[in-house]
């Protein structure tokens, strides 16, 4: 296959002329100006616009340019090669002789890029700069067939390339070379620039080299490209997420809301990785459909919205964001707590319907008072720190035992608890058997007058017991934040029995609903994603055995996830001597249900491998990272 490759904005990120305008019009009081018309006038000559050599003439013109300013060029044009070029670079250097670097550009520039590729000076058809006596830029050697209108046809027809010709770029200038039948198929590439009027007319949009590659089944540095890798973000994850898998190269899907089973069932088909937060319910009948699927990231702290153990049976990792918004929900319930004791909202409430009532009246400092957590993960630890340097005093209670933050008080029963606190707050996770875990006999057991705050999950609470308490002043106030039954998008009307009851906050679960916790959500979910699709690494996962693992250069990494049933390793690695395949590394890590084996191997081993690999009894996934 002969390969015709473009070089502006796609062997470089750049437009040559466009960026050497910039350099030479540095100190030019109307730099700004004059480079912004270059580039006008570049992309009208890209999209077909004006002609050509109409494009190239007045850009000329324009740039005021000298030899001197070649180097900086030359330099700026090798830190901007694209990245897929740069990542696929043992391809280009071994295909070298069927790679044709063919610009509308100039060789003055080109050749001292694209020769760090392996790429030869023979190889490369460009025009040349005229200058004058003093080195300044004067124009274009028109001698160049490439100068004029249709020089790229002209140019191929020159070359005589027998056999299968492909065409890679992002102007009509490269199109033209598959209009007039000298190339089999044009592929747009848009990994840097995307023109609407080009796209239209490819064979093949490709979004990088590696997707080029793919397609053509060539040496490359992914297996798989990423633009292939379905990622679906759901419920108004922060869009610093969303960017961070564009950026990546991710073919990426955004809906606001959430879905419930069936539509999910119907729109994970052909997901590879799925983002959530509370709402969506990741389920063993939606994992049935997930035909692709290799990852969840939930944007939150709580998992019990996805079916861990089913993800496990089938291979699919999940991870959480267990650090990311403490801050966030710590700071609302130390809010709530003070305006409960003070009575804030009933006051307020009044003001608003016009009523005066200042009053001292049942209303208290913080300062003094018990606070009773229950659960002293993460949050209560965090909360019980902040607490105390108010004045309160601290009593907890966790299930697993805790050591003691500052001057915290740890109870052995939750009993304990709540006869002395004066505030009770539930910090607890959302495992299943915590459905109903705060009872009636429990809001029995608090002090009369007592506050209650629930900003863990829904479920956790007898909300009708604890509606009874509140009405009959059993309890004083109380500030719940996530509810058995909530909306799934804001369109949603809200509906509880919890609404009207005095001295009541109600908040729509925005615990960890601040600007600063969803942007560390959002850097910290899709770190782990990237990291587990680009490297295999399974740290900080929920479900799966925790690997981190190095950097490889110069190896395939392959991820082979079985049952954890005795001898799979054996039989792995029998297959690899069976084929004479070099382990340059590997590593094995399992819980009570899977195996988890990362080996790094040799780039060049015999064909049927990975069949193999698939096929060893037991196995529950294999993956080729690179």
């Amino acid at each position: 296959m002969n390969i015709i490759i473009d070089f502006d904005s796609t062997f470089i990120q750049l437009e040559g002329l466009d960026t050497l305008a910039e350099i030479a019009l540095t100190n030019s009081p109307n730099a700004k100006e004059i480079v912004q018309e270059i580039k006008e006038i570049t992309n009208q000559g890209m999209e077909g616009k004006i002609p050509f050599s109409e494009s190239l003439q007045k850009r000329l013109k324009l740039l005021n340019a000298n030899r001197e300013h070649l180097p900086q060029l030359i330099e700026k044009l090798k830190q901007n090669v694209t990245e897929s070029f740069q990542r696929n670079r043992e391809f280009l250097k071994n295909y070298a002789s069927n790679i044709y670097i063919l610009s509308n550009g100039f060789k003055d520039f080109i050749v001292p890029v694209v020769v760090e590729f392996g790429i030869a000076e023979k190889q490369v058809f460009a025009n040349t700069f005229t200058f004058d006596e003093d080195g300044n830029i004067t124009g274009v050697d028109t001698n160049s067939p490439l100068s004029q209108d249709n020089g790229k046809i002209t140019q191929v027809k020159a070359l005589g390339l027998n056999g299968n010709t492909v065409v890679i770029g992002d102007g009509l200038t490269d199109y033209q070379i598959r209009e007039a039948g000298l190339a089999r198929k044009f592929y747009a590439f848009i990994e840097n620039v995307e023109r609407p009027s080009v796209v239209e007319k490819a064979d093949h949009v490709t979004p990088n080299l590696d997707e080029f590659l793919f397609a053509n089944q060539l040496q490359r540095a992914m297996s798989y490209p990423k633009n292939r890798i379905k990622v679906l973000i759901l419920e108004n994850i922060h869009q610093d997420a969303v960017d961070t898998f564009k950026k990546e190269g991710y073919a990426v899907e955004v809906i606001n809301g959430g879905l419930d089973e069936n539509e999910l069932c119907e729109k994970i088909k052909d997901v590879s990785v799925i983002g959530i937060r509370s709402k969506t319910q990741i389920t063993a009948k939606v994992l049935e459909h997930a035909n692709k699927l290799i990852a969840v990231g939930a944007f939150c702290i709580g998992t019990n919205q996805i079916d861990l153990e089913t993800c496990l049976e089938k291979g699919v990792v999940a991870f959480n964001a267990p650090f990311s918004n403490t801050r966030s929900v710590v700071e609302l319930a130390i809010g709530q707590m003070i305006m409960l004791m003070r009575n804030i909202f009933p006051f307020s409430n009044k003001m608003h319907e016009g009523v005066w009532n200042k009053s001292a009246k049942g209303s208290h400092e913080i300062r003094g008072k018990k606070l009773g957590i229950i659960g002293y993960g993460n949050i209560g630890a965090q909360l019980s720190v902040l607490a105390e340097s108010m004045g309160l005093d601290v009593y907890y209670y966790d299930i697993v035992e805790k050591l003691a933050l500052g001057n915290a008080t740890k109870c052995n029963t939750i009993d304990e608890v709540l006869n002395v606190a004066d505030i009770v707050t539930l910090h607890v996770d959302g495992r299943p058997e915590n459905k109903n875990f705060f009872t009636a006999e429990m809001f029995e057991q608090m002090k009369d007058g007592a506050i209650f705050m629930n900003l863990s999950r829904g479920f956790v609470v007898d909300v009708p017991a604890l509606v009874e308490r509140l009405k009959s002043g059993k309890i004083k106030g109380a500030s719940v934040d996530v509810f058995p039954k909530e909306p799934k998008t804001n369109q949603e009307p809200f509906v509880s029995e919890l609404i009207g009851l005095p001295n009541m906050i109600l908040t729509p679960h925005i615990g960890g609903s601040t600007l600063e916790a969803q942007e560390n959500i959002a850097a910290f979910v899709p770190s782990h994603l990237i990291n587990f699709i680009d490297k295999g690494d399974t740290f900080g996962s929920v479900n799966f055995p925790n690997l981190k693992l190095p950097e490889q250069q110069n190896a395939h990494r392959l991820i082979h996830i079985h049952e954890n049933v005795s001898g799979i390793l054996a039989k792995i690695n029998q297959v690899f001597a069976k084929h004479e395949v070099n382990i340059l590394g590997q590593y094995l890590k399992t819980n009570e249900k899977i195996g988890y084996v990362i080996t790094d191997i040799d780039k060049v081993y015999k064909e049927g491998l990975t069949e193999e690999l698939r096929n060893i009894e037991n196995t529950i996934r294999f993956r080729i990272l690179y």
